[in-house]
């Protein structure tokens, strides 16, 4: 107790000494906090938007030509057809799992009694459920009976279904419940709703229908729309690569495309995009553990300096102490202890700081969204760290003050008398 005494009258004597050793200590660990709870912000919100599909999965699109072949020009429009679906079932057995296609009808109206709203009419495989992750809440999703028997079943949002109820009701209501099995038009066509589903926040809803139906109601012919299909087996880049030249060689001999002409088609490639985000965080998380490390290192450069400086403004008090007889233990216990005490306490004080500016961050900027006109995009998830890290960087922090102060603490303690009583 004594001990804790005489170290608070030496920091009340000392208060700007005090004040800005305590700030370099705090202001390190407050700043690799906040750093890495805004990196995190960052990285779940990319993480959030690459999750929402099936990793192992292609979205193919068609596109135009590049180069001519045959006698035909380039710059031809590709429109992907009933051919090339087949070719993706049989052609890549090894590699395609289950094929789907999605074909869409923009600005349809819905109805349901009085109500009713505008929305995009989406053709759908029974596979477009696990792509997409989609999560039901009521019924079910389009099924391969409904695909084979061209059945007028429809699979609407929850906030679709809302609308066209004329309510507001939230959450797993009755009465959203009760939609299933009721009949909606759309234009001049009654659909059974089979199914309610999950809207989610950053994108526009489509209505689900199966496949053939929709294709059939418009007289598409063998407009295929865009291909999408599960894959196993690619598990690296070059794999994948490889793949892909391979299957755009393929569609191009249905389409008289020349064989190196690789931008005639466009694949969205799930499982490749992954890779590359996660190479992508992996590099903003060390980057940003390095600056953090290096904002924590100026504290300590900072702790280290003023340690110095304290001892060596005390040497005549420590040679005074050495002379009545104070042992080189004592001096040496006293500088360790002041240095302990005041590394954590304004540690501390730097981690609540940084743990309050993060939750502040997560308040105004988690789940913050973008309009990029056709969807929203969030951009910062969750702009937090965990309490393990606050908790080891305070830790980090305490251990290199007390490391600082034994460096001068133990010149300090080794000093003759007669040496620090002529000191200035």
């Amino acid at each position: 107790m004594e001990l804790l005494n005489e170290i608070w009258q030496t920091a009340r004597r000392n208060k700007l000494r005090t004040g800005l050793t305590g700030f370099a200590v705090a202001w390190g660990i407050f700043m690799l906090i906040v750093l890495l709870g805004a990196g995190n912000g960052l990285i779940n919100a990319q993480m959030k938007q690459t999750d929402r599909f099936l990793s192992n999965s292609m979205m193919v699109f068609g596109g135009r030509t590049t180069k001519p072949y045959r006698g035909l020009q380039e710059g031809r429009y590709l429109p992907l057809k009933d051919r090339d679906i087949e070719a993706t079932q049989n052609d890549f057995p090894h590699t395609v799992d289950e094929v789907g296609a999605i074909l869409s009808q923009y600005w349809q109206t819905v109805t349901f009694g009085q109500q009713y709203l505008t929305t995009s009419l989406a053709g759908v495989y029974p596979n477009h459920f696990q792509i997409d992750k989609t999560e039901m809440l009521h019924g079910r999703f389009i099924n391969q009976i409904d695909l084979r028997q061209k059945r007028k079943v429809i699979v609407v949002g929850n906030n679709q279904a809302r609308e066209l109820l004329g309510t507001q009701t939230s959450g797993l209501s009755p009465q959203l419940s009760a939609f299933i099995g009721q009949y909606v038009k759309v234009g001049n066509f009654a659909f059974r709703v089979v199914g309610i589903y999950k809207e989610r926040e950053n994108g526009n809803a489509d209505a689900f229908v199966p496949y053939s139906t929709l294709k059939t109601m418009y007289a598409m012919g063998d407009d295929a729309g865009r291909i999408e299909f599960t894959f196993h087996g690619l598990k690296t880049e070059l794999q994948n690569e490889r793949f892909e030249r391979s299957y755009k060689q393929r569609l191009g001999a249905n389409h008289q495309v020349a064989p190196d002409d690789e931008d005639a088609f466009w694949l969205w490639n799930r499982y490749t995009q992954s890779m590359q985000m996660q190479q992508g965080i992996s590099i903003i998380r060390s980057a940003l553990w390095i600056v953090g490390l290096f904002t924590l290192l100026s504290g300590i450069v900072g702790v280290s300096n003023i340690m110095l400086i304290t001892v060596k403004e005390r040497t005549h008090e420590f040679g005074i102490r050495k002379a009545i007889g104070a042992k080189p233990w004592s001096i040496l216990r006293l500088i360790i202890i002041e240095s302990i005490i005041i590394t954590s306490v304004f540690g501390y004080v730097g981690m609540l700081l940084g743990i309050a500016a993060n939750e502040y961050m997560n308040a105004t900027l988690g789940n913050m969204q973008v309009d990029a006109g056709l969807f929203k995009a969030t951009m910062f998830v969750d702009p937090t760290v965990g309490l393990g890290v606050c908790i080891e960087a305070t830790l980090v922090m305490i251990i290199a003050g007390t490391l600082a102060g034994l460096i001068p603490a133990l010149k300090a303690s080794r000093i003759r008398p007669i040496e620090a009583l002529r000191a200035d």
